[in-house]
């Protein structure tokens, strides 16, 4: 396999996979000097916008090309021209693949738990189940349909149901939140991730797109076609089921978990033996972190972030990426990606950004506020919004609980509840009055898309010092980076609190909690993972642990 890279392409020629593919071909003929009947095959493995010069956007391609004979491969290297061989190189990557089946006669008597059905929770039952070990997989929330039904009622009605919403169901919180796929690291689970996602719905661009998302009104189909698989190979989902104790044996490993049950009548408590847990409850999980600590579990603070949403015009977001180029079908909606670093050490950043969404109702507790963000696949809204959001470290919180983040991140959601009036209402301010110390009393140009309505106010009431007035000095420093940025009449919803979890769950190199041999923590819950990809990965990571500890 030869993989050709930087294959630049003008916008018009790079329109769809086939153009780009066209392009590609047109490409390897080139530099391997071969012909058509030569290609065994080609696929597209990467596309990127250049936008550095916005006289010149244009696309950046590269190719994965086998030829039909091995040894015309090699010849082929040959004769690639010296100016061009640092784009042309051999590859030989093993193809992705789920741990190997367990034999029978190593597989436990009592089948492994896994606590939490999203990203993490998700991709670890899906990879115990690949082996053979018919998982149990519990979700306190609902199932896609049911928690699609929940969450529409809120935004509608007001009426906030704590165990199936935004933050709480099959696919966790990213199934309501774009489902971008983004990742700054490399890890050979990340293709076996994606295809996974392909096989289950989602678009094929997510295979090469440098910035791959699948979007909210694709995604609850997606995951519900994964818990089909899991079914499928053996493995039990049980949704409306919330984790309430962990038993744990002299040596500190758990024996037995207690669940609650609870679908429209009575709860019911079971008591399930369980020597091997996976435990991905998630960041907003805060009932999982207060029974950790009353069973001494082993956990530390961890810095975190809060702020607000930021919301601009896309089609201003757009002009300022793509200058001329702006709304060519080959681009689409832009993003952007910021940071501020601050004197002090504090840092400014834009977190989960959403071209053409809108900011959502995230709330998981009643009387307080949340904010997020998502947007469809076809990210065809008016508004672009993102986390805009500041470092909150362990120094920053009093006294030495471990939980004393969750009491920041829950005494903000209930300030911003009160400060947006009751009924689920969101404080928002304009930027230009933010960084002029007055309240708002209205929109300008940019209507907040928060569908529950917001109470025009000033943010710093629900922040911490500290955030709002890092605020306040990297919202101009993003805007000498992006032009507009600082735009008075964009709109900031609060509170952004939920990006991250406050807490780690400490474990050992074998994944394990420590001192709790056969509890693995996982996920952005536990603290090992910061979105889809990361958190997927680390389900992956700790099934394959569990399954080493069978040996």
């Amino acid at each position: 396999m030869i993989e050709i890279s930087q294959i630049a392409v003008p916008l018009d020629a790079g329109v769809s996979e086939e153009a780009c593919l066209d392009a590609c071909r047109a490409e390897a003929r080139r530099l391997l000097r071969v012909r058509d009947p030569d290609i065994a095959s080609i696929a597209l493995h990467r596309r990127s916008v250049d936008a550095r010069r916005k006289r010149d956007v244009h696309l950046t391609l590269s190719a994965r090309v086998a030829l039909a004979d091995p040894a015309l491969e090699s010849d082929a290297l040959g004769r690639v021209p010296e100016r061009d061989r640092n784009r042309v190189r051999a590859v030989e990557e093993p193809e992705p693949a789920w741990p190997a089946a367990v034999p029978a006669a190593a597989r436990p008597l009592e089948r492994p738990v896994v606590v939490g059905a999203g990203c993490a929770g998700l991709f670890a039952a899906l990879a115990l189940a690949e082996a053979g070990l018919e998982p149990l997989l519990i979700e306190r929330g609902d199932d896609a349909r049911r928690r699609t039904r929940s969450v529409e009622r809120f935004q509608t009605e007001r009426t906030l149901d704590p165990e199936s919403n935004i933050q709480f169901g099959l696919g966790g919180a990213g199934t309501f939140s774009d489902g971008k796929l983004n990742t700054g690291t490399r890890n050979p689970a990340h293709r076996q991730i994606l295809r996974t996602l392909v096989e289950a719905g989602a678009g094929r661009e997510i295979l090469w797109d440098a910035k791959p998302h699948v979007g909210s009104d694709v995604l609850p189909a997606v995951v519900t076609r994964i818990v089909e698989r899991i079914r499928d190979l053996g493995g039990e989902i049980r949704f409306r089921c919330r984790l309430v104790d962990i038993d744990r044996a002299p040596d500190g490993s758990p024996r037995a978990i207690t669940v609650e049950a609870r679908d429209g009548g009575a709860a019911s408590q079971e008591r399930i033996p369980a020597a091997r847990v996976i435990l991905a409850c998630g960041h907003s999980a805060r009932d999982v972190f207060e029974l950790l600590r009353r069973r001494s579990f082993a956990l530390e603070r961890k810095t975190f972030a809060m702020g607000a949403r930021i919301e601009h015009l896309q089609a201003d977001i757009d002009r300022a990426q793509y200058g001329p180029a702006a709304g060519h079908p080959a681009l689409g909606a832009a993003p952007y990606k910021l940071v501020a670093h601050l004197p002090g050490g504090r840092n400014v950043f834009t977190f989960c950004m959403c071209p053409g969404g809108e900011v959502v109702a995230a709330a998981s507790e009643i009387g307080g506020v949340v904010v997020n963000g998502a947007s469809l696949h076809a990210r065809a809204g008016r508004n672009a919004n993102a986390a805009l959001l500041v470092n909150v470290t362990p120094a920053d919180l009093p006294g030495d609980d471990p939980l004393a983040g969750v009491d920041l991140q829950r005494a903000c959601e209930r300030a911003a509840f009160e400060l947006g009036g009751g009924g689920y209402r969101a404080p928002a301010q304009l930027v230009g009055d933010f960084l002029a110390h007055r309240p708002s009393g209205g929109p300008g140009r940019v209507e907040p898309t928060y569908p529950l309505g917001v109470t025009w106010t000033e943010l710093d009431r629900a922040l911490p010092p500290h955030v709002a007035d890092a605020l306040r000095a990297g919202i101009p420093a993003l805007g000498r980076r992006l032009r507009g940025y600082d735009d008075s009449e964009a709109v900031l919803t609060g509170v952004e609190s939920r990006s991250s979890s406050p807490v780690t769950v400490v474990r050992d190199r074998s994944c394990c909690a420590v001192g709790a041999p056969g509890l693995f923590p996982c996920g952005e819950g536990a603290g090992y993972a910061g979105g889809i990809m990361s958190a997927a990965t680390d389900g992956i990571r700790c099934a394959e642990a569990l399954i080493a500890s069978l040996r």
